[in-house]
């Protein structure tokens, strides 16, 4: 179906636009994808694909998919044939171009960004709970949509916010493809992620994405290249980003240092975040880097469980017992390097033990990563990075 179908379909089904409006609300609240714009903004967009004037984006397209139980196409129709001889292709396409801009400038507002953000918000909750397998289809679609907008979304206003949703976005759905065993697919997302932030002019968003790009690399076992992006995006964000982001670059670091067995350095990196992490990170909190004493003593021991540092298991075990449930994934690594600890005191048992438990997590989650460093782990003790 196309979006033009919309008019028809409706009629079939005797609802006004008012109950489609309705509908599309209990799917996307069905389906936990966040709150959808104003009832005015969503009967605006519903005339303008009815007429044409504006293409589908993933995310509406499979709402409606959902709502009437037929497929939607992405985008717009096939351009018209032109409708006389003197009809010139250019003036078409032009047409089109003006109204898509006209369209976007007309639904683009803080309002809007803002409801995109917290639809990633809910997208990073239940992805900490269920995992990326359940999500990443539909983060994906967040992108596509946030992307779309920004094509067409002219300079000043809410271009560099939107730009920085969509820069926040990508880099989640990169993880989650990451976690998924995708690699290929989480660097093409954090490529968008960066593109993205670099409009969005925030030094913070850029380091972030930057930084956390690097993981492909450390899961692709190029530690040292993964070392240098990560001291890359924390020496040029500077003092420029908040003290937390600054300690979550710190120990991003710390870890590619832990991966190429430099153990004084690393040690030092994670001293330099101890330092640099607020009392209270709430207080300096951005949405998209969870940091506080408990997440980095994890991280404190993860580094020092991979170097052979075996007490790390004093770190892993406090941070066992402090850990946030919700974070289900991180749970899994905590117990994975945990088990890599103690079979390095050569305490078997508990390693055993704490690897069966990291194992059933990591199957709950559908976490190709975790498998991947647990099964590895078990047979070699290497193991790639932790996050």
């Amino acid at each position: 179906m196309q979006a033009t179908d919309i008019a028809a379909l409706c009629h079939e089904k005797g609802w006004a636009r008012t109950r489609l409006v309705h509908e599309l609300r209990v799917v996307a609240r069905q389906r936990n994808l966040g709150q959808l714009p104003e009832d005015a903004s969503l009967k605006r967009m519903v005339r303008q694909w009815v007429s044409g004037e504006r293409g589908l984006s993933h995310f509406y397209a499979d709402l409606l998919t959902t709502v009437f139980g037929v497929p939607f196409a992405v985008g717009r129709p096939s351009d018209r044939a032109a409708t006389s001889s003197g009809d010139r292709p250019d003036q078409s396409l032009g047409g089109e171009l003006a109204a898509r801009i006209a369209s976007t400038a007309s639904v683009v507002d803080d309002g809007l960004v803002e409801l995109l953000e917290t639809q990633t918000d809910s997208f990073r909750a239940l992805d900490r709970r269920l995992g990326a397998g359940y999500l990443l289809p539909q983060t994906s679609a967040h992108v596509g949509q946030i992307t779309d907008l920004l094509k067409h979304a002219l300079p000043g206003g809410c271009r560099e916010s939107l730009a920085a949703a969509g820069a926040e976005a990508a880099a989640l759905a990169g993880w989650q493809a990451l976690d998924l065993g995708d690699p290929d697919r989480a660097w093409l997302l954090h490529e968008t992620g960066k593109a993205a932030a670099r409009e969005s002019a925030n030094d913070a968003v850029l380091a972030h994405v930057t930084a956390q790009q690097a993981y492909v690399l450390l899961d692709l076992d190029l530690a040292g290249d993964a070392l240098a992006v990560m001291r890359y995006a924390r020496e040029t964000a500077g003092t420029r980003v908040p003290p937390v982001l600054r300690a979550w670059l710190w120990a991003a670091e710390a870890e590619s240092l832990a991966a190429v067995g430099d153990d004084h350095a690393a040690r030092s990196a994670l001293d330099q975040a101890a330092q640099l992490l607020p009392a209270d990170p709430g207080e300096q909190s951005l949405p998209y880097v969870f940091l506080d004493q408990t997440h980095l003593s994890r991280w404190r021991g993860h580094c020092l469980a991979r170097l052979g540092a075996t007490e790390a298991i004093d770190d892993l075990a406090g941070a066992i017992d402090r850990h946030d449930p919700t974070f289900a994934r991180a749970a899994a690594g905590l117990h994975c390097d945990l088990a890599l600890a103690y079979s390095q005191r050569g305490d078997h048992g508990p390693a055993r033990a704490e690897a069966a438990t990291a194992q059933r997590l990591a199957a709950q989650l559908a976490s190709t990563r975790q498998q991947r460093r647990i099964s590895r782990l078990l047979t070699s003790g290497e193991e790639p990075s932790a996050r």
